[in-house]
């Protein structure tokens, strides 16, 4: 689906249709046609809070029916086998073609598969000397050497994944060292600094933060970042390799040397012009965006299907979810401090983030199923507070059943059946019960206890004599000694 929230976003920043077309991963008609509709439908950036995705999608194109997708045809991998003997364009096009049945794909026609190899072939020829305005670009990469630094527990040398950004009208350059090249370390990297052609929704969103747009270079395709790309070739040699011979007992260690040698690079002249990239980047600051009150906080998407008992699980944690998006599969953005679930782009609800123990529950009442928000309203004091009034013992009871659920609410249920058996038995008798079965183990269950009161374990000697004279006198009849004296005479 198309991103018509990005597209005004990014018009808004003043960005040409053809670089949102790139940004966004659609066609330049498509842009030109969501911008025109927008200006005619009074619709522009920035967009009401309460406009969810669909709902724009909906004023924009009302009546729109899903056009068909065409799988893009690798010709990365075209070119390279056009290139072995007796391969043709026919030849893999009909390959082309059987693998789209066989994923349930939908395959161009060989007349549109030769035209896109021939823009795709004519793009990969082609060169260009490009003028880069201040303050417009920044250009960002990983090195393809790495540093090291030596594991302080084992002496091993570990790789260190040098991050290189680049701003190319002045050329001044950031680099910082990382353990990873994972998402975390990417988002990061540009932060501190104050590829994949489809973008992730977390890159997109710290993009929407600092008020820029993400334009995604081509796969293997160096020519499209030139100045990064000469950048990561320099500081190799001017930086990696001057501290080749230097050992680095930790990471901050490591950042700190490659900022001596990074302050060297940035301040050293010209040698073509006067002077340096540190004096350019002067005359450069004036035309960058000042950068927010608040830094982006780092996030993680994923997606999560609602189970029977409205909750979903994130990371071993447990969320509730309004009763009715049960078996939907939402979106879940996680922050450090908060968890967002997302159905349809309508933020449904949100929780404060879980840490520490698993399988911990964050429940929120008004999510429940009204005849769940009854039962819920019992809480572990009240039922404390029941069991004190019958005795010592049986809140004893209670309070070790409630203790020994990690999460309280799954004790509910024993606890109700374990004070109901006052009302059957008598609370004197629950609570002798409660006494007796304390003596085989700290933590009775419901079953302990209603095996004592059935067999009549809770009772005193006196009270078990008692019981069967009741039990005689009520089903028998005794003869006295008058009577067998009688027949002995």
């Amino acid at each position: 689906m198309t991103n018509y929230r990005e597209i005004l976003r990014l018009s808004s920043l003043g960005l040409n249709k053809t670089q949102i077309a790139q940004s966004v991963g659609c066609s330049r008609t498509t842009v030109i046609q969501v911008l025109n509709i927008a200006e005619e439908k009074g619709i522009s950036y920035p967009l009401p809070s309460d406009l969810s995705d669909r709902k724009l999608s909906e004023l924009l194109f009302p009546s729109t029916k899903t056009k068909p997708q065409y799988k893009m045809p690798d010709y990365e991998y075209v070119g390279k086998e056009l290139r072995k003997s007796g391969v043709t364009l026919n030849l893999l096009w009909l390959e082309y073609c059987e693998q789209c049945r066989n994923n349930g794909e939908l395959p161009y026609q060989l007349t549109q598969f030769k035209k896109h190899y021939r823009d795709f072939a004519a793009k990969t020829s082609a060169t260009m000397h490009l003028n880069h305005k201040p303050g417009e670009i920044l250009q960002v990469d990983w090195a393809g050497d790495t540093a090291k630094v030596v594991n302080t527990d084992t002496g091993e040398l570990m790789p260190a994944y040098v991050f290189v950004a680049s701003l190319p009208y002045s050329g001044y350059a950031y680099v910082e060292a990382f353990f990873s090249m994972n998402e975390a370390c990417w988002i990061a990297a540009p932060l501190h600094r104050k590829s994949e052609v489809v973008l992730n929704k977390t890159y997109n969103d710290m993009a929407e933060h600092y008020g820029t747009a993400i334009l995604p270079c081509r796969v293997r395709a160096p020519k499209d970042k030139a100045m990064v790309e000469g950048t990561v070739g320099v500081i190799s040699n001017f930086i990696l390799a001057a501290l080749r011979n230097r050992r680095f007992l930790s990471l901050v260690e490591l950042n700190k040397a490659i900022a001596e040698r990074l302050y060297l690079f940035n301040h050293k002249p010209f040698q073509k012009r006067d002077g340096s990239r540190a004096s350019e980047f002067e005359e450069e600051r004036k035309f960058l965006l000042p950068l927010p009150k608040h830094p982006f906080e780092l996030s993680e998407w994923k997606v999560a299907t609602v189970a029977p008992n409205y909750h979903i699980s994130v990371d071993k944690m447990n969320y509730s979810v309004p009763y009715e998006y049960i078996k939907q599969k939402v979106d879940v953005r996680i922050t450090k401090s908060t968890v967002e679930v997302f159905f349809n782009g309508n933020r449904i609800c949100s929780h404060p983030r879980l840490h520490g123990r698993p399988n911990q529950y964050s429940t929120v009442e008004a999510h429940m199923p009204p005849n769940h928000q009854q039962y819920v309203q019992w809480n572990g004091e009240r039922f404390r507070r029941w069991a004190a009034k019958i005795g010592e013992n049986t809140h004893t009871v209670i309070d070790a059943l409630l203790s020994g659920y990690k999460v309280e609410q799954q004790g509910y249920k024993a606890c109700m059946g374990i004070l109901k058996l006052a009302d059957k038995y008598s609370a004197e008798r629950l609570e002798n019960a409660c006494q007796k079965a304390l003596t085989y183990t700290p933590r009775p269950s419901l079953k302990n206890l209603q095996t004592i009161l059935s067999s009549g374990q809770d009772k005193t000697p006196d009270e078990k004599r008692e019981t069967e004279k009741k039990a005689e006198s009520q089903y028998g009849f005794t003869r006295g000694a008058d009577y067998y004296e009688g027949r002995m005479k």
